[in-house]
């Protein structure tokens, strides 16, 4: 039994933004002698137990990575149960949601999904508008590849209607583009499963994000794995380009 960690977690230094990876539903099930889809149903409930966590302790931005657009080109069952997955998990948990107070945002290219699932999150999306609490980010049919090229083509289209002067584009303005207008850039990424890879996600929010990597894979990540990531965050030092001694005396003011 793994020791619980949150008691040593200083609630004054919570990252404000964490982005998992939620990698391993395949294997998990494999090693079962299950198909994927067993993996990824199981995954849904390390989804209710970390989203619960993080708002149990307070974290303001939780972002979990779904499904991306190079999903598309796996298994035409596999693709067809995920979704089928996505919508049922949406449809049950968007009461537990608002009980707590949580509300849900999507990222990503929302016209690849089924028409059926575009609905049901269109619902979920208007139902949780009001709650105040954590804020849950699906992201879904998403690939920051995908995002900075809309991104781009959306400002190049602003430019050519006169609204946008291209010698005035700061980073606030490209951050304006994205899918993540208006949310933190993620503190602390977690990635489970022991791969080492971003995967094409939120490539441009993570400049200078922390990196945790975690060989359990995602079925098995429970609320006290979550509590080992962010206490590891809360020993690291975050410089943003500075010196050791230039953030010691910062906080000494």
């Amino acid at each position: 039994m793994q020791e619980d960690l949150k008691p040593q977690i200083d609630p004054s230094r919570l990252p404000e933004h964490v982005a998992i990876i939620m990698d391993g539903n395949g294997r998990w099930a494999q090693e079962k002698g299950e198909d994927r889809l067993f993996g990824h149903f199981h995954g849904v409930e390390s989804v209710r137990n970390i989203v619960e966590g993080a708002a149990e302790l307070g974290i303001g931005y939780l972002t979990l990575y779904a499904f991306s657009t190079e999903n598309w080109d796996r298994p035409a069952n596999e693709v067809a149960g995920l979704m089928s997955l996505l919508v049922d998990t949406i449809r049950k948990e968007v009461p537990t949601l608002n009980k707590n107070n949580i509300r849900l945002q999507v990222i990503g290219d929302r016209q690849m999904l089924p028409d059926f699932a575009q609905t049901e999150l269109e619902e979920a999306l208007e139902l949780t508008a009001g709650n105040t609490g954590l804020t849950l980010i699906m992201a879904l049919s998403y690939s920051s590849r995908w995002e900075i090229i809309n991104a781009v083509k959306q400002i190049a289209l602003d430019v050519q209607a006169g609204s946008l002067d291209p010698q005035l584009i700061t980073q606030d303005t490209f951050a304006d583009y994205l899918c993540t207008k208006g949310i933190p850039d993620p503190a602390l990424v977690i990635r489970t499963s022991g791969e080492f890879r971003i995967s094409n996600f939120l490539l441009y929010q993570l400049a200078y994000a922390e990196l945790y990597f975690t060989p359990i894979l995602w079925p098995d990540f429970r609320k006290a794995h979550l509590n080992e990531a962010i206490l590891d965050f809360q020993q690291r030092e975050r410089r943003f380009g500075k010196t050791g001694k230039q953030i010691q005396e910062e906080d000494k003011v």
